[in-house]
């Protein structure tokens, strides 16, 4: 299975990133870091709000936008409404770089989720180092007590936690880790199948106050609004914006809807 591949192949990474630089240089970079801006707030508001990712290639897609300028889009993102933006780093199947997290944050203002594959605790610090403001955590990727740790160290960074579900066993083990930041990925990472109607299923589990975020498949306008009626507050999109001709402009059509 693809998710098994990736997580062998991150944990693997993450031991060469170890090796080339030391936990304790990483967090007198994370406490050097600048404030954080709060990403989870700037999704609670009505209307339904767009974190936009900027998204090269992927194992289910191969390559959308080849060496894209991560600047550039982020540019056009933040002009055309975008609430926050995501920032693949996986390198080997995202075509990402975690240097693109300070690039962005340099040029934009909007709270930046890192989107890769967290599984130690030495890639939240490296996140918080990076630029980052949120991390994604990855229920299926993770065991229940590994989940909690994570979370607990993001809070101590004062990091958002994105925590990505895929099903209602997996809401239950992310409510009973703490987490209040919930992204329902229509995406099966086993499998790759798509099922559009999860949001719908799912978010009736999760408690008031929830922050509730659609992932995967969003092409239109009516798509954003279909699941803002099934309670999501936001939604991710990379794919559809990044095969635009002008990822910005495809964003201001998705939120004109």
């Amino acid at each position: 299975m693809i998710l098994d591949d990736i997580i062998s192949h991150k944990r693997a990474e993450v031991a060469r990133r170890k090796a080339e630089r030391p936990l304790s240089e990483l967090e007198a970079m994370a406490a050097a870091a600048g404030p954080i801006r709060p990403f989870a707030d700037a999704l609670r508001a009505p209307p339904i709000r767009i974190i936009a990712e900027i998204k090269r290639a992927s194992p289910s897609a191969g390559p959308i936008r080849p060496d894209a300028d991560p600047v550039a889009v982020a540019g056009e993102y933040a002009a055309s409404g975008a609430a926050a933006i995501s920032v693949l780093t996986d390198q080997t199947f995202f075509d990402g770089r975690l240097e693109f997290l300070a690039l962005v944050r340099q040029a934009v203002r909007l709270p930046l989720l890192r989107k890769d594959f967290v599984i130690d605790p030495y890639q939240v610090v490296e996140s918080r180092a990076a630029g980052a403001d949120c991390v994604l955590l990855i229920v299926a990727a993770l065991s229940a007590e590994a989940l909690a740790d994570l979370l607990a160290q993001a809070a101590q960074l004062r990091l958002d936690a994105l925590v990505e579900v895929h099903s209602e066993a997996e809401v239950e083990i992310a409510l009973a880790a703490g987490a209040r930041l919930i992204g329902v990925n229509h995406r099966d990472l086993r499998t790759f199948s798509m099922d559009m109607g999860l949001t719908a299923r799912l978010a009736p589990r999760l408690p008031l106050g929830t922050v509730l975020v659609a992932e995967s498949g969003i092409r239109t306008a009516g798509d954003v609004q279909g699941l803002a009626a099934a309670g999501a507050s936001a939604v991710l999109v990379g794919d559809s914006l990044m095969r635009a001709p002008s990822p910005g402009a495809a964003l201001a059509r998705l939120l004109a809807g």
